[in-house]
């Protein structure tokens, strides 16, 4: 199996930043493309941002220029920095990883979610 971790949500004001943490770990042969999902109670999860293992990053509209998404393939990790937060970025973050296990089947995980408060 293989188990997501993120850590880094948090509470701040408009304006502020955060950074996100996502740690990859289990059965990983190959880890490919990693993500960020936002989802708001009562809405669908959202996708925020991608990463592949070389390092290319896409970003939704509503993220571009505000949120960076980076990779330690070091540390099968991945990170989203989050700038210029306004209230509407309130939601609970997931991280999302496609790969291959240690058993060569697929694996499409996600983490337990970390919860972001943009305050007015």
């Amino acid at each position: 199996q293989v188990h997501l971790v993120e850590s880094g949500g948090g509470s701040v004001q408009a304006g502020g930043s955060l950074r996100l943490s996502c740690v990859a770990s289990g059965s990983i042969e190959t880890l490919n493309i990693m993500a960020w999902y936002r989802q708001v109670p009562g809405k669908q999860r959202e996708l925020a941002a991608t990463i592949t293992s070389g390092g290319s990053a896409r970003y939704e509209d509503f993220v571009s220029g505000r949120f960076t998404i980076s990779r330690d393939n070091a540390k099968n990790t991945i990170y989203l920095q989050m700038n210029s937060l306004k209230p509407e970025d309130t939601a609970v973050y997931y991280c999302n990883a496609k790969g291959i296990e240690t058993t060569w089947r697929p694996f499409d995980s996600w983490g337990q979610g970390t919860q972001v408060t943009v305050s007015s």
